[in-house]
C-alpha cells in the first residue's frame, strides 16, 4: 500500500505549523516569558530559534522524509536497530507532553463555553479571575469531564487518518488565530499602563542572560513550541513528496511558529501589568488574564469564546500530532492497527492527564520524591523530582526528554549520516541550500554541546549558582 503524502507543500507547512502553533506559543510562552524576566526570556529565544532550532527543524524532517517512516522506524532503517533507542525518546515525550496537553486543552473548552455564557462578563479584578481559575482547575470532577471532552475529540480525528484530519483543521483554524492575536495584541497595547508591560517585553535585563535556568527554559519551550524532539517532524516529514524544498519548509515553519509566539506575548504581558496579574500566575495566566481583556473590547463576549474556540483548535492541532507519533509506534513497532493504536494510548493518556489535573487542586503537595520516600541524596536534589505531577511531567518532557532526543538526533544527522542526508535535503543538489555550512556545522557541533550542557543542567548534574 502506498504511504499518504501531502497533497502539496502548503498542506505541509499549514499542518506542521499548526503542530507548532498551539499550546506552546499562546499558553506557554507568555507564561514562562513573564517568569523569567521578560526581554531576557524573548531574547535567549529568539537566539535559540536562529541558532539551533531551524537545523534542529531541518534535521528531523530530512530523517522522516529519507526513511518514509515515522521516527522509531526511521531511525532503524536508516541507522540500525540499535538506534530505536533514539527514536524512542520521542516517543516518550510525545505521550507525556499529551497527557497534560490535553488536561490544559480542556481548560479552553470550559473557558469557551463560560465565556459564551457570559459568566466572565464584567469580572477584571485579578484575585476574582484567579479565583475563578483555581476553583476551577482544582475540582474533581468538571476539569476531568472537560479533558475527557477534548480528548474523545483528539481520538475520533485522529482514527479519520492525517490528510482528512490534520490538514483540513489546520487550513482555516490558523490564519483566523492569527488574525484575532494581531487584534488583541493592539487592544493589548492601548490599555492603561501597557507601556510598562511592553518595555518589560521588549528591553532585557541583561544580567538575567547569565541564569542558566532561563536558558534551560527557553530550550525546552522553543523545542516544546516547535514539536521538535517528540517525533512529530519526523512524521509529518514522511508524508513530504520527493520535490519538497526542505530548507524552505523548515525555515517557514519556524517562522510562523516564532511570530504567534511573540504575537502571543504582545497581547497577555502588556495586560499584565494593565490589570496588575502577578508575573509568576505560572500554568494559569493566559485564562486569568484573557478574560479582563475582553471585558475592554466592544463585542468581548463573542470574541473572547471565538478565541478560547480558536485556542482548542490550536490545541488539537498539536494535540493530534503528539497522538499520532504515539500511535504510529503501536503500528510500526508493536503491529497494531491504527484505530487500535489511538484508542488505546489515547486512553491510556487520559488516564495520566487525570493525576496532572488533580496536582492542581487536591493533590497539589504531592511530589515525585514523596512517592518515592526520599528525603536526602543527590536525587532528592533533581529538579523534577520536587514537583507535583503536572509539573513533573511538564519539566521531564520538555528540560529532560526532548534536550535529549536534540543531542541524539543531532550526533545521528551530523556524524553518522550527514553525507546521505545532505543529498536528500538538496534533492541530489536540485535545490538551493545556501545556509548548508552552517547546517552541517550546527547539527555536529553547537547542537550537541547546547543540548547537552542543558541536559546536564535540568537533571541536577550541573548547578547554576545564580
Amino acid at each position: 500500500m502506498a504511504r499518504e503524502t501531502w497533497k502539496n507543500n502548503t498542506g505541509f507547512i499549514l499542518a506542521a505549523a499548526g503542530s507548532a502553533v498551539g499550546l506552546g506559543n499562546i499558553w506557554k510562552f507568555p507564561y514562562l516569558a513573564a517568569k523569567y524576566g521578560g526581554g531576557a526570556f524573548l531574547l535567549g529565544y529568539l537566539l535559540i530559534i536562529v541558532v539551533i532550532i531551524k537545523s534542529m527543524m531541518l534535521a528531523e524532517v530530512v530523517i522522516g522524509r529519507a526513511a518514509h517512516k515515522t521516527s522509531v522506524g526511521a531511525f532503524s532503517l536508516l541507522g540500525s536497530k540499535k538506534w530505536k533507542l533514539a527514536g524512542s525518546f520521542g516517543v516518550i515525550a510525545a505521550f507525556m507532553i499529551l497527557s497534560f496537553y490535553s488536561v490544559v486543552a480542556g481548560w479552553g473548552i470550559y473557558y469557551m463555553v463560560e465565556t459564551a455564557l457570559g459568566k466572565l462578563n464584567g469580572i477584571e479584578d485579578p484575585k476574582a479571575l484567579g479565583a475563578f481559575f483555581t476553583h476551577f482547575s482544582g475540582g474533581l470532577v468538571a476539569p476531568i469531564v472537560y479533558h475527557a471532552i477534548f480528548m474523545f475529540i483528539l481520538v475520533f480525528i485522529a482514527i479519520r487518518g492525517v490528510v482528512g484530519g490534520i490538514e483540513k483543521l489546520s487550513r482555516y483554524g490558523m490564519p483566523l488565530l492569527f488574525v484575532l492575536a494581531f487584534i488583541l495584541a493592539v487592544r493589548s497595547l492601548s490599555l492603561p499602563n501597557a507601556n510598562v508591560g511592553l518595555t518589560f517585553y521588549l528591553v532585557p535585563q541583561w544580567s538575567q542572560l547569565t541564569n542558566p535556568d532561563l536558558w534551560s527554559a527557553a530550550l525546552g519551550q522553543a523545542f516544546f513550541s516547535m514539536s521538535l524532539g517528540m517525533g512529530v517532524m519526523v512524521a509529518y516529514g514522511s508524508y513530504l513528496k520527493k520535490k519538497a524544498n526542505l530548507p524552505r519548509v523548515s525555515v517557514l515553519v519556524s517562522t510562523v511558529d516564532t511570530s504567534i509566539a511573540f504575537l502571543a506575548g504582545l497581547v497577555i504581558i502588556p495586560a499584565i501589568f494593565a490589570f496588575g496579574f502577578p508575573n509568576t500566575a505560572g500554568p494559569g495566566l493566559l485564562f486569568m488574564v484573557m478574560p479582563a481583556v475582553f471585558n475592554q473590547i466592544w463585542g468581548g463576549q463573542f470574541f473572547g469564546s471565538l478565541f478560547f474556540f480558536l485556542i482548542v483548535i490550536a490545541a488539537a492541532t498539536s494535540a493530534i500530532s503528539l497522538l499520532e507519533v504515539v500511535a504510529s509506534y503501536g503500528v510500526e513497532q508493536l503491529g497494531y492497527s491504527h484505530k487500535k493504536s489511538v484508542i488505546l494510548f489515547g486512553t491510556i493518556a487520559f488516564f495520566i492527564g487525570i493525576g496532572a489535573s488533580y496536582s492542581m487542586g487536591p493533590w497539589s503537595n504531592i511530589t515525585v520524591a514523596h512517592v518515592l520516600g526520599v528525603s536526602s541524596g543527590f536525587i532528592s536534589h533533581v529538579p523534577f523530582f520536587n514537583t507535583n505531577i503536572f509539573d513533573t511531567l511538564d519539566y521531564l518532557s520538555g528540560r529532560v526528554l526532548l534536550p535529549l532526543s536534540g543531542f541524539v538526533v543531532s550526533v545521528f544527522v551530523g556524524w553518522f549520516k550527514i553525507h546521505v542526508l545532505l543529498k536528500e535535503i538538496t534533492n541530489n543538489n536540485t535545490v538551493d541550500f545556501w545556509w548548508q555550512s552552517y547546517f552541517v556545522f550546527a547539527v555536529r557541533y553547537i547542537i550537541p554541546l547546547v543540548t547537552g550542557y542543558i541536559l546536564l543542567f535540568s537533571i541536577g548534574i550541573l548547578h547554576s549558582g545564580y
